[in-house]
């Protein structure tokens, strides 16, 4: 019998655990756009020297919710506050399972006072489709999903393109491209500045910590913006660098943001039962793949909450209700996990480098540069006194730092300055993963970091989760 729901898949297989760690999906992969333009070291090193161009048009989902119960609804299912998002702002969009555990995150800008657009990965976007349609909302989706992974050369097209420019010298391209200063916009604020003959949207933002804005319009005017773009960054005597797809995940190691943290939606009844019945076979949660050392017989065990991540600041308490508030008044004043940076030792990311050159030897795990991206969630295990403390969540290279770094979460009682071992590896040989070569574990030493890493980010970005310390 075919299989239709993520509730067959998981019924096929003896967990979800194993599913997810034998996926056969294969890389993640940031879609269409050209793996580099000049080399991923340059530009990892434009968006903290000169300037980037970042093309954001095909890796994220975006979803409109329109309607009488728009608010209400997007309020009802995220744990953030509506009370203060006026029109032309954007958020920094969460929901949780009525047990607490993240979903996924998204970008919600309000275009009108029953309008929302919001713009991020799959999880997001699969779960308030659902919820349309299992409540009773007076509301309207429109769902544009992100581009193929591998188009084989088929065009693609979305509703809209989005461009992002950081870095120092990115206020003299704006300058150029505006026709003269352009308005002072807000951290996460929204207004309009001219891009050629377009009048486009702009909103204030920096991935990397570094300033930008990241602007958006209609997909057809895709080639014109960009044209656009480089001609005013010329005119402003600013080499600006185009980033590929090999480079542009690399940016939040150095600004903090954990990009794909487990749904929190494989176990649970009522809810989140209906929701796995309602998810399809092909959806990315029945699909995707978890990567790493650390394997538990517990699906839970990979799941995250708010505290852990620091955003438990954004949660709306005086809301009248929403979906998961008694599990997260629960955890409130409790003991949670909190995300840090590791640095990961020099001398042993060589030896694991080393080892693929040794005739007549098992190799360590490969690591691929600057974004091993061989699963769609990571988690490494990591140890203090060979006793499990945390989990790294995700890692790269950056060329800014000239160092391995990774995301993730430990122990209330770890510190800044300790070192601790990650173990870069699958047991015994690897997965049934495509994208995982057959190969043994290595015990990397990490520093215990602050997040953000980077320090243009931590001391300059403004006052946000990355800056505000886990509870």
């Amino acid at each position: 019998m075919a299989m239709s729901s993520l509730t067959d898949v998981l019924n096929k297989n003896s967990s979800a655990v194993e599913m997810l760690r034998n996926s056969k999906i294969g890389m993640y992969v940031y879609p269409v756009v050209a793996g580099e333009f000049t080399n991923w070291r340059d530009e990892q090193a434009a968006w903290r020297n000169s300037a980037v161009l970042f093309d954001q048009s095909h890796h994220m989902d975006e979803l409109t919710v329109e309607g009488p119960d728009a608010e209400k609804f997007l309020a009802y299912h995220g744990i953030n506050a509506f009370s203060n998002f006026d029109l032309n702002r954007a958020k920094h969009f969460v929901p949780v399972t009525p047990n607490g555990h993240v979903i996924g995150d998204q970008i919600v800008f309000r275009e009108r006072q029953d309008k929302f657009v919001l713009v991020g990965r799959a999880p997001t976007s699969n779960w308030l489709m659902f919820c349309a349609a299992y409540g009773k909302w007076n509301v309207r989706l429109k769902y544009d999903p992100r581009s193929p992974s591998r188009p084989e050369g088929e065009r693609v097209i979305r509703t809209h393109y989005r461009y992002q420019i950081q870095g120092p010298d990115a206020p003299k391209i704006f300058e150029k491209m505006n026709g003269g200063p352009i308005p002072d916009i807000k951290f996460f604020h929204v207004d309009q500045i001219n891009v050629g003959s377009k009048k486009v949207k702009a909103l204030r933002h920096g991935m990397s910590g570094a300033p930008g804005l990241e602007i958006w319009g209609p997909y057809e005017d895709k080639s014109y913006i960009l044209s656009c773009i480089l001609e005013a960054a010329k005119a402003a005597g600013v080499d600006i660098v185009r980033c590929g797809s090999r480079a542009y995940s690399t940016n939040t190691l150095e600004s903090g943001w954990i990009p794909s943290p487990l749904p929190g939606i494989y176990t649970g009844d009522g809810m989140l039962a209906a929701y796995r019945d309602w998810l399809g076979a092909d959806s990315y949660e029945a699909m995707g793949a978890i990567g790493g050392s650390f394997v538990s017989d517990n699906i839970e065990d990979y799941y995250v909450n708010p505290f852990e991540l620091g955003y438990d600041f954004y949660v709306g308490w005086k809301k009248d209700d929403f979906i998961g508030k008694a599990a997260l008044e629960k955890m409130k004043g409790q003991t949670h996990r909190k995300k840090v940076t590791f640095e990961w030792n020099a001398e042993d990311v060589v030896d694991v480098i080393a080892s693929a050159f040794r005739p007549g030897e098992d190799h360590y795990k490969w690591i691929d540069f600057p974004q091993p991206n061989y699963a769609s969630t990571s988690a490494d295990l990591i140890l203090k006194g060979g006793k499990k403390v945390g989990m790294s969540m995700f890692n790269g290279y950056s060329y800014n730092e000239r160092c391995m770094l990774s995301l993730g979460i430990v122990n209330h009682d770890i510190e800044v300055g300790e070192v601790l071992t990650l173990v870069w590896g699958e047991p015994n040989g690897g997965s049934g993963k495509t994208s995982t070569e057959r190969h043994k574990q290595k015990e990397i030493r990490v520093r215990v970091s602050p997040t953000p890493y980077a320090a243009e980010a931590r001391e300059h970005y403004a006052d946000s989760w990355r800056t505000k310390k886990a509870s």
